[in-house]
């Protein structure tokens, strides 16, 4: 039975990916800060999927942790899922010292150590799948997200890096970047449905992704294309628009 890792495993779109993956016969491993709210998600996905589920702590901004933590794992996975991150209200963070630095922590420097090694890992057993949250806040800098845009922009070129270095090794690396996401993080903004996607939708693209051996994945489809315009809007032109 092939296991996977789903790091931040108790956020709205880890815990929809971890049911994804159970139900297509996969064992899990769940690892989140706050292991003790794991139970119970454990306990359900047990008694629905009939799969063995492991859990752990993990703290993303322990980096010296990190690599005792993986190789004490009961079952190395065969693939790996990254959801942690944090984001803060940008008015509050750009004028905060310690809130850049959690910012960028946990979105950036957090998931490039852990991956790092587990990237160690698979290239030796020359197999393996790494996926890791981004976001479309990474493909251009605006006013409105620019410092967790930046921590996400350096998560995406970092995975893009890594996909790189490991495309002839056996194993593949795959970048999601989501749009609006509809989770509790967000349950009080006012978002288009048209544009927002939920945790079972994310989950569906992630597992499907991976599957394809997709490199980028946009959540939802059209985010894609939206972006693309976004990133081509000339700079004279886009300091104007105050995004």
């Amino acid at each position: 039975m092939r296991n996977v890792l789903i790091l931040g495993a108790t956020s709205d779109m880890a815990q929809a990916i971890a049911k994804k993956y159970a139900a297509e016969g996969w064992s899990l491993t769940l690892a989140a800060l706050e292991a003790d709210l794991l139970g119970p998600i454990a306990s359900d996905i047990k008694v629905r999927a009939e799969v063995p589920v492991q859990t752990l702590e993990f703290n993303a901004v322990d980096f010296s942790s990190h690599r005792k933590q993986y190789e004490a794992l009961e079952t190395r996975p065969d693939a790996v899922i990254a959801c942690f991150g944090y984001m803060s209200d940008q008015e509050k963070v750009r004028t905060d010292e310690e809130d850049i630095r959690r910012t960028i922590d946990i979105n950036f420097t957090g998931m490039a150590t852990i991956l790092s090694i587990i990237a160690e890992d698979f290239e030796q057993r020359g197999s393996g799948a790494i996926a890791a949250i981004s976001s479309v806040a990474g493909d251009r800098g605006r006013q409105s997200n620019y410092i967790y845009g930046s921590a996400k922009a350096g998560l995406s070129v970092f995975l893009g890096g890594l996909r790189n270095r490991l495309a002839d090794k056996g194993v593949h690396v795959m970048t999601v970047k989501p749009g609006f996401a509809r989770t509790k993080m967000t349950e009080n903004l006012e978002l288009p449905a048209a544009l927002t996607a939920s945790p079972e939708q994310i989950a569906e693209a992630v597992f499907q992704g991976l599957e394809k051996k997709k490199n980028v994945v946009y959540t939802l489809w059209m985010w894609r294309w939206i972006m693309l315009i976004i990133k081509h809007i000339p700079e004279p032109i886009f300091k104007k628009m105050k995004m």
